[in-house]
């Protein structure tokens, strides 16, 4: 095998859904690069079930949650990780936990960041480092291909396409059917892995009442768990002629829902993701993040934020969500508005 066109490649992208998403213009552009190479990921649960019907993936590596923190657990994962013979170890998340992951599988050339995204161990687990001079985890990912001969002048930061499962998707237009949703409709998404992240849900529930006194839209609202449930029916309550509940989803569901709707509202957060990646446009809400940094991807979103409450990861993440309750919900009919002109205008263009 000439290992030059024909590399054998793991990506270390453990955990969180949105980065995990963020990550797929990487693999594709990979795949462009290298079309014989054999490309696996390694992944906690539950994200594998979104990256399996990638076609740019031959394998889903799954690793499994807390291993790091289990020493006695390391022999076995490296050899199982050492049993693919990698070349090339890519670790786009660059902490310690996804570069030793790098480090275990015995990959001669393991590539990551340094400088500000080279964190924790991540810089001595790693032999081979640039440091990526973009805002955005797209592009900061892209840029790092440059070390295995991918420059950033040739790659697409375009190709973030989710496939949808087929299976998945028959079964949610049957669901939101039943519901009564057989036209166009607004996705909502009220959660947000940190609680600094999240809008009030009063506000959301009068962003749904607007559409459909104002747009004539319905809007289904989203939810995973039982707290996020709660506050799909805070959402509900407020205008019970405007939305939905959806039903209890799968990740594959989700995608399939999102792929269904006219634009997503929501924050920061995997859905946000999902709905880019699955071509649905996003009004994003923004706090403790920045949409240069993590937003949803692309020209087609519309990112609402009042000021950006900065600080360390730590400080961000436990943070109350005051720059988010600066948002008002004027500031979402509007841009919901903007949207829906903007969705019109591609419509009358493609006429």
């Amino acid at each position: 095998m000439d290992v030059q066109q024909s590399p054998r490649i793991l990506i270390t992208r453990l955990s969180h859904i949105g980065d995990c998403v963020l990550t797929l213009p990487m693999v594709v552009a990979i795949r462009a690069k290298f079309p014989n190479a054999f490309i696996a990921w390694a992944v906690e649960s539950p994200t594998q079930q979104l990256l399996e019907l990638h076609p740019a993936i031959d394998e889903i590596v799954m690793i499994p949650k807390s291993w790091m923190s289990k020493p006695k657990n390391w022999f076995s994962l490296s050899k199982k990780l050492k049993s693919y013979s990698f070349d090339i170890a890519i670790d786009p998340q660059g902490i310690s936990k996804s570069a030793l992951l790098g480090w275990l599988s015995g990959a001669p050339k393991r590539i990551g960041a340094k400088g500000r995204w080279g964190r924790e161990l991540s810089t001595y687990l790693n032999n081979e480092l640039m440091e990526p001079r973009s805002s955005h985890v797209v592009d900061r990912s892209m840029e790092i291909l440059s070390l295995i001969g991918i420059p950033n002048n040739e790659v697409s930061r375009s190709e973030m396409e989710l496939p949808v499962c087929q299976s998945s998707l028959k079964s949610i237009r049957t669901q939101i059917g039943e519901l009564g949703i057989t036209k166009e409709f607004v996705l909502i998404n009220p959660g947000g892995s940190w609680a600094s992240k999240r809008w009030e849900m009063d506000r959301f529930g009068a962003v749904a009442s607007y559409l459909k006194r104002h747009q004539g839209l319905m809007s289904v609202v989203v939810w995973a768990g039982e707290e996020e449930r709660v506050m799909a029916n805070t959402i509900h309550d407020f205008d019970t002629s405007a939305s939905v509940i959806a039903p209890k989803t799968s990740l594959k569901e989700l995608a399939a829902l999102t792929s269904l709707a006219t634009f997503f509202v929501g924050s920061d957060t995997g859905p946000m993701h999902i709905a880019t990646a699955v071509g649905t446009p996003c009004v994003g809400l923004f706090g403790t993040t920045r949409p240069e940094d993590s937003g949803a991807y692309g020209d087609q979103h519309i990112a609402v934020q009042k000021w950006y409450q900065s600080g360390s990861c730590r400080k961000r993440r436990n943070a109350d969500n005051d720059a988010m309750r600066d948002i008002l919900a004027s500031d979402v009919f509007s841009a919901c508005d903007q949207m829906i002109d903007q969705l019109n205008l591609t419509k009358r263009q493609a006429a």
